[in-house]
């Protein structure tokens, strides 16, 4: 058996053995348990120490006299086990070093699969990545109706399901459902499996309710143990489905990367594997894949990308003490439109206080009003709320043409057109109505928080707010602290912030902020290439090998061309020198045109006809190279600037941004660990930003 040494600051997950009478069956079963001590806010994971705890735990059991009747895994109240100790990975060095681990892993875990006594996992909580391949090697599984994650996530850091995953589970539930667990979802935001989903997969044989969870699993296994169940399992086709399947899953990965990070090629290479070739040969190509991907440059970006969602998200830089948070108990959305409203319904579900939006006209209030009301008949539909749930928060939102309704507001946010003057009149307005306590938010995308405070009696209350679209997807919240703003008003903000379960972090007043002025700076080098004569679908795709989350012109229509012009036009204004504003893009403005592109009818894009005849070129177009290293120069010269200017506390905070803002993927790190990397930061800026 490989040994291993453990990681410096492990915290081992103990295999805890007892041994359990079960009503019914004769002899013992043995029951182990993964518990690395901690609460639940530590979830279990495996580093060689908690490896080793487990082979030393078997080895009791099969040690044991006379024999036990079955093996169950379970774990500590809440959490199977989580996957790897990723944050052991960065200590993983050498090829070797990775290749043991793997090694390691397999030969642990194959220990369930091969023994001659029946093996079950009793799934008890959340269960990912490693967590679900040990659940997978044991003989059958039972799973909690309360299990709060079900996933293989390794695609989504950079790795690929390696201690097994890619091997057992295509051959389990057949090649396409393990495309959508290994592939899809990951790659999709790691989205989670609910139990049920789990089920009806045919990853679990049972699923169990959570009151009586363990003494159910126990008297299901004796049954089985006993004979008294047979466990039937789906016929896997291994014939042109499980090659269209994999297919499928390349379109996913090309979709979403455009092969820009290597793990979910990998996984899918093998997945065709364990189509025709041994458990053991599958396991062994899988070792030599864990050790390529754990010293692969897109892991260690990854992971710093992880470190940074995991904990510099929670704890963010820069922040007053939040005793002097202020309650909020009454919040007031000066607006009714798609935005204001999302705004509002997050506010009614998060905070569960009352909620008041104020618009011009009555149908526009009612428009928002009912839209929030849609949303939680939504919510209600799909069971994720009660009726009595939902006609509590049905009853905390309201409408009124009048401001007055925010006098006794704790929190007042405007998300209203983007101009300044309008702005500055809304809460010019809004001062004369709350109280000296209350906080005046803004929405803003670009314009300076500063700028509309200036003629305020107040103007300490006065802070930015800036959410990103769709409010309901995007954790980020870029909290902007102006010029004036207190640190009692930061410090209710932040607050706001964690009870609404967004990421905020703190940015200085300065023109379009983090995430849009980054993305207005990238996109206008885009569109400056086009404009020179570029074909646009080529300036389109030079950055595919970023495998960002789309394409510049797909982000244009996403942001919708009016908005990406007016952001653009503030920064053109503040930094004349770098920001344009392009011609052509007034021009697609002018003519109503919301993208380049129009779609056929099965899904596929192409430019649209009439944007040749709107726009107007240059001769001088570039080379796909040509317009990657311009757009990447860009990135760089920028975030030197931004850094240099204090607009956030360190590099960190803009990666942070650009993953949480803008949904740039983590096998980028967010944007300088690519930058450092490829030496795009060295050379146009003279040094690399880390370190």
């Amino acid at each position: 058996m490989t040994a291993l040494k453990e990681f410096p600051n492990e915290v081992v997950t103990r295999s805890l053995v007892r041994y359990v009478k079960v009503p019914g069956m004769s002899g013992e079963a043995a029951l182990i348990t993964l518990d690395n001590g901690h609460d639940h806010k530590k979830p279990s994971s495996f580093g060689p120490g908690g490896l080793a705890s487990l082979d030393a735990a078997l080895d009791e059991v099969f040690a044991r006299t006379p024999k036990v009747r079955f093996i169950a895994v379970t774990g500590k109240p809440f959490i199977f086990l989580v996957g790897a100790d990723i944050t052991g990975m960065p200590l993983i060095e050498t090829r070797e070093d990775a290749h043991a681990i793997a090694r390691f892993g397999h030969d642990v875990f194959a220990r369930l699969k091969d023994s001659d006594i029946p093996t079950f996992a009793f799934v008890n909580g959340a269960v990912m990545g490693g967590g679900l391949e040990l659940a997978l090697h044991c003989h059958y599984r039972t799973l909690s109706q309360s299990a709060g994650a079900i996933a293989l996530p390794e695609c989504f850091i950079g790795l690929a399901p390696t201690w097994g995953g890619t091997q057992l589970l295509p051959n389990l539930i057949g090649a396409d459902k393990a495309v959508k667990v290994i592939i899809e979802n990951a790659l999709n935001q790691n989205k989670m499996l609910r139990p049920a989903e789990a089920q009806g997969l045919g990853i679990s044989d049972v699923l169990l309710e959570p009151a009586d969870f363990l003494e159910e699993s126990l008297a299901w296994a004796a049954k089985v143990a006993d004979g008294e169940i047979t466990v039937e399992r789906p016929e896997i086709d291994r014939g042109e489905a499980w090659d269209a399947a994999l297919a499928r899953g390349k379109a996913v990965a090309d979709m979403k990367l455009r092969g820009a990070a290597p793990a979910p090629y990998i996984a899918l290479d093998l997945m065709a594997k364990a189509k025709t070739v041994s458990f053991e040969e599958g396991t062994a190509l899988e070792d030599d894949a864990l050790a390529t991907l754990l010293t692969s440059p897109e892991l260690k970006a990854s992971l710093y990308a992880f470190d940074l969602v995991q904990k510099r998200a929670k704890r963010p830089v820069g922040v007053p003490d939040k005793s002097l948070a202020r309650t909020v108990g009454k919040v007031g959305v000066v607006g009714a439109g798609l935005m204001a409203s999302q705004l509002a319904w997050l506010f009614v579900r998060r905070l569960e206080v009352p909620v008041v939006m104020t618009d011009l006209d009555a149908e526009r209030v009612e428009r928002g009003v009912a839209y929030v009301h849609g949303e939680i008949d939504k919510q209600l539909g799909k069971g994720r709320i009660s009726a009595d749930k939902a006609a509590r928060y049905k009853a905390l939102v309201s409408g009124s043409v009048d401001k007055s309704v925010f006098a006794d507001a704790d929190f007042v946010i405007e998300a209203v057109f983007e101009e300044l003057d309008l702005k500055k009149r809304i809460f010019a307005e809004l001062e004369g109505i709350v109280s000296e306590d209350c906080v005046l938010a803004t929405n803003t995308s670009s314009l300076s928080v500063s700028a509309m405070a200036e003629d305020l009696t107040h103007p300490q209350r006065v802070v930015g707010f800036h959410f990103f679209n769709p409010v309901a997807v995007l954790p980020l919240l870029e909290v902007v602290r102006a010029k004036q703003t207190d640190d009692a008003t930061v410090a209710t903000a932040f607050a706001v912030c964690k009870t609404l379960k967004k990421n905020g972090v703190l940015v200085a007043d300065a023109p379009a902020f983090v995430v849009n002025r980054l993305l207005t700076r990238f996109l206008g080098e885009i569109f400056a290439c086009v404009d020179e004569g570029t074909d646009i679908e080529t300036a389109d795709h030079a950055v595919d090998e970023l495998g960002l989350p789309m394409t510049p012109f797909m982000l244009l229509q996403l942001v919708g061309p009016a908005v990406a012009r007016h952001v653009a036009g503030t920064l053109h204004q503040a930094f004349p020198d770098r920001y344009g504003v392009s011609e052509n893009l007034d021009r697609l403005v002018e003519a109503g045109k919301s993208s380049v592109y129009v779609w056929d009818a099965s899904g596929k894009p192409s430019v649209d006809p009439d944007v040749p005849q709107i726009m107007r070129f240059g001769d001088s177009p570039s080379t796909p190279e040509q317009i990657r290293d311009r757009a990447l120069t860009a990135l760089a010269d920028e975030v030197r600037r931004m850094l240099d200017e204090g607009v956030v506390a360190g590099r960190e905070d803009i990666d942070l941004c650009m993953i949480l803002g803008a949904g740039w993927p983590f096998h980028l790190g967010g944007i300088t660990p690519y930058l450092d990397r490829t030496g795009v930061a060295e050379k146009v800026t003279g040094r690399r930003f880390a370190g």
